[in-house]
C-alpha cells in the first residue's frame, strides 16, 4: 500500500497443508500495531483492491499486543486444510504505518505434501482406441 498507508498485507505459503488454531500479531508501539486482521485461507494472488472486495474467511478486532499475550482463535473447520494464508492488517490504532514485529501461527501439520504432477499426457484429438468402454470395447458407444 502507500508509504503513508497502515494497511499491510501478507501471504504466508506453506510445503503441506495445515490446520490453524491461533493466530498471534505482535504490534508495535505508539498506535502503529494493527487494530483489525482479516484472514483469507487456499486464496493465491490478492491485492489490496480484491481483499477490499471479498468476504474474510474470519475477521478480528485486535487488542495493541506488544507482549505476545494474546492469541486469537480460529474457527477451527474453516482452518483446516491450508495451503497458504492471507493476512489482512487494513487499519492501525492511529499511527500512519502500521509495525509487526512478529506473526505467529499455532497449529498442527497435517503431512499432506502437494506433489508435483510427473506424468501427464495431454490428448488435443481423443484416441477412442486409447480408452475402454463399459462394454469392454475400444470404441466409444456414441461414436458407433
Amino acid at each position: 500500500s502507500d508509504e503513508d498507508d497502515p494497511e499491510l498485507l501478507l501471504f504466508i505459503p506453506f510445503t503441506s497443508d495445515v490446520k490453524i488454531r491461533t493466530i498471534m500479531i505482535i504490534g508495535g508501539p505508539d498506535g502503529s500495531s494493527p487494530s483489525r486482521m482479516r484472514v483469507f485461507t487456499n486464496r493465491e494472488g490478492l491485492d489490496f483492491q480484491s481483499v477490499a472486495d471479498l468476504p474474510a474467511v474470519q475477521e478480528w478486532d485486535l487488542l495493541e499486543n506488544l507482549n505476545g499475550e494474546v492469541e486469537y482463535q480460529t474457527r477451527f473447520t474453516k482452518f483446516q486444510g491450508v495451503a497458504n494464508l492471507t493476512i489482512h492488517l487494513p487499519t492501525s490504532f492511529g499511527g500512519d504505518r502500521s509495525t509487526i514485529w512478529f506473526v505467529g501461527l499455532r497449529g498442527e501439520g497435517t503431512k499432506n505434501v502437494r506433489q508435483p504432477v510427473t506424468n501427464v499426457v495431454y490428448e488435443s484429438v481423443p484416441q477412442p482406441q486409447d480408452h475402454k468402454t463399459p462394454g469392454g470395447e475400444n470404441i466409444p458407444s456414441m461414436l458407433m
